[in-house]
């Protein structure tokens, strides 16, 4: 195991994916810069033998802590992201309860789902072809349901179910070793969403904590992706955030992820994550209710990600700064660049085609 200092001596990429496309690569370098220039150090690209303790960009969150150990990624001082005990704990399988006498992993604990109750949608996980079969029938008595895949990004693969007949045709593109490993999400479908991102980062000793609301925009095969965030970011933790002037649903959205936050924390042994992001969802049910409700985390890199270090390098230089108003886009065209824009990635990628990346620092305010 690295010898531990002080000091990190670089940051290293540590890309835990089993593909990443070309443009998420440079957007990762980009961002391991970033992190580099707040730990005062540089990138890597390699392990050195004795030039100490190295600080980690996973590109996942990171899943079994002794895989990770002799690496030197023991506290989250050591890294950027999260890390948990077993698979299903990385994804929004998290995010639901089972159906009863259902089928689950190695690890699984009901205790989360009771501590984290209101902050959650109605729904469940599952780990089974059968149990997506009786919790579809539970959910459909109240209306169409979001069927979830649990890997799945930037609200990609996602399916409206309306009867069981649709939910069928969707199973049988499943491979259930898949689902028996990662689990699959069913969730009560909201209209008129509405989704805040709120979250907090950890570097170099300085914590900042955020809300924002997402955007959506469209890719180049014409599906609705994520597009950004405009994000509110202060110095220090949920407490501070909380002191701002909020309306009552975004106050109501910031006390969910804290919920979440603290269930996770209390029912996941060996759960460590100084990158924590959490999708907040607003909306309306088939019979007019609002629900409020958490969808997902994030305990890895993300979208908001350049935002919250390009804020953490502010707070870092300017000690009496409080709080920052920050974005982050991604454009599938071509992209006249802000005078203020921090590029991440402009370029024609072999998989998603052309797309732009940059984040922006909008405002600065001095208590």
């Amino acid at each position: 195991m690295p010898r531990r200092t002080d000091r990190k001596h670089g940051v290293l990429l540590l890309d835990t994916r089993e593909s990443t496309p070309d443009h998420e690569r440079a957007v990762h370098r980009k961002l391991a810069e970033h992190l580099a220039a707040l730990l005062h150090t540089e990138v890597v690209d390699t392990e050195a033998d004795d030039s100490g303790d190295l600080y980690y960009l996973p590109t996942s969150t990171l899943i079994e802590p002794a895989r990770y150990r002799e690496l030197g990624i023991t506290s989250i001082a050591d890294f950027f992201g999260g890390m948990v005990t077993h698979p299903y704990m990385a994804t929004k399988a998290i995010s639901h309860p089972l159906p009863a006498s259902a089928t689950f992993p190695l690890g699984w604990t009901d205790d989360f789902a009771r501590r984290a109750s209101d902050a959650l949608l109605k729904g469940y996980t599952v780990f089974s072809i059968d149990d997506a079969r009786r919790a579809a029938a539970l959910l459909l008595q109240d209306g169409p349901l979001r069927l979830k895949p649990v890997r799945a990004t930037a609200g990609r693969g996602q399916t409206v179910i309306e009867n069981l007949n649709a939910l069928e045709a969707e199973l049988r593109q499943m491979d259930e070793d898949e689902l028996a490993l990662w689990g699959l999400v069913l969730e009560e479908n909201l209209e008129q969403v509405e989704t805040f991102s709120v979250g907090q980062a950890l570097v170099a000793g300085i914590t900042c904590s955020y809300y924002g609301v997402q955007s959506l925009t469209t890719d180049h095969q014409g599906v609705s992706v994520y597009g950004g965030s405009d994000l509110v970011l202060v110095r220090g933790g949920y407490d501070e955030l909380l002191q701002l002037e909020l309306e009552d649903p975004l106050r109501l959205a910031i006390t969910q992820a804290r919920t979440y936050e603290q269930a996770a924390m209390q029912a996941f042994p060996g759960f460590l994550a100084s990158r924590r992001n959490y999708d907040v969802a607003r909306g309306l049910t088939p019979h007019g209710s609002v629900r409020s409700g958490v969808l997902e985390q994030s305990w890895r890199i993300g979208g908001a990600s350049s935002a919250e270090l390009l804020a953490l390098r502010a707070f870092s230089e300017d000690p009496a700064l409080q709080r920052i108003r920050a974005s982050t886009h991604e454009v599938f065209d071509e992209v006249q660049l802000p005078a203020d824009a921090t590029l991440f990635y402009q370029g024609d990628d072999c998989e998603v085609g052309r797309i732009c990346k940059y984040a922006r620092i909008r405002a600065y305010d001095h208590p």
